[in-house]
């Protein structure tokens, strides 16, 4: 049987279900959301569920997202008065209705953990009123994702001939892997132990080049890691284009690491999203991640009580 005329193909119903990477997209996101005024702090810490289905569709050339979920967390924060504050969230419908045809309003759904006190109250004000700026913007980072990181999966390209390509295929990815801890350093002098080329090797224990500005590459654990900086928002956050020197590691691919440095009064989370691993050995990047990376920071005292 003949294959199906390029000109042709893409106007075919096609449907992927990607449930289980939406889910993990959501858990690695939603955590690096982080409100600060004056002296009070509040940020997402945990994605305790993810309920429904999520799906890339494509008829007539187009690709349309699918989805319909329920999303909840946990937050934290210190009140101005260094009272530890805790509450739940849930938001009953993410879905393309709301997040793209702007049909509705999104409905949140508020508890609070901590004894109200009046600090405590002026938080938990400050999180309704700025939580849903920011996850709503996440909601739309998670539409466009959707269709960039599995477009490509249901579409042919039309420019492509019906032989295999000799100069490879986009390498399939899987949902981003995440991981974080927290460590009792401020954020500041962390960032500085990423970036920086002289402090790098007290963690790694290896030879590394680094310098920290848009468009430079880095190399970590003697060439073991290569890539380029992307962007730099000292001291809470900078992008890199990531890649792995492995034979499990496609040659020429790169996936983009953010590092995310979100401190407390007493201690600094950070936070690691690898988005674009190459589906297949997440278990492998996340094992890697925690091992030369937290534990690397945590082996020079990083992560004991000052």
């Amino acid at each position: 049987m003949s294959s199906m005329p390029l000109s042709t193909a893409n106007w075919h119903w096609k449907n992927k279900n990607v449930t289980p990477w939406a889910k993990s997209w959501f858990e690695s996101q939603l955590t690096t959301i982080e409100i600060k005024e004056g002296e009070e702090v509040v940020s997402i810490t945990e994605v305790t569920d993810v309920d429904g289905d999520v799906e890339l569709g494509q008829r007539k050339s187009k690709l349309i997202t699918i989805y319909d979920c329920s999303v909840s967390l946990k937050w934290e924060g210190t009140a101005s008065d260094n009272t530890k504050v805790s509450g739940k969230l849930t938001i009953p419908e993410v879905s393309h209705e709301i997040t793209l045809d702007k049909l509705s309003d999104y409905v949140y759904n508020w508890s609070l953990s901590t004894t109200l006190s009046p600090a405590v109250d002026k938080l938990y004000t400050l999180a309704k009123k700025r939580f849903p700026a920011a996850l709503e913007t996440k909601f739309e980072e998670f539409a466009a994702a959707l269709i960039d990181t599995h477009g490509k999966d249901l579409q042919v390209n039309p420019t492509s001939s019906a032989e295999p390509s000799r100069t490879g295929t986009p390498t399939p990815t899987a949902a981003p892997v995440a991981s974080s801890h927290r460590l009792w350093h401020p954020a500041d002098d962390l960032f500085q132990m990423l970036t920086d080329q002289s402090k790098i090797p007290m963690w790694t224990r290896a030879a590394a080049q680094s310098k920290p500005e848009p468009g430079a590459p880095f190399s970590l654990f003697g060439g073991g890691v290569k890539g380029t900086f992307v962007s730099l928002e000292k001291p809470g956050k900078f992008v890199q284009k990531w890649a792995l020197a492995s034979p499990t590691w496609p040659s020429e691919h790169y996936a983009t690491l953010t590092t995310l440095l979100q401190q407390s009064s007493d201690s600094t989370k950070v936070v690691f999203a690898l988005d674009g691993v190459p589906t297949g050995i997440e278990d492998e990047i996340r094992r890697n991640m925690e091992g030369y990376y937290i534990q690397g920071l945590k082996s020079i005292g990083l992560g004991t009580a000052l």
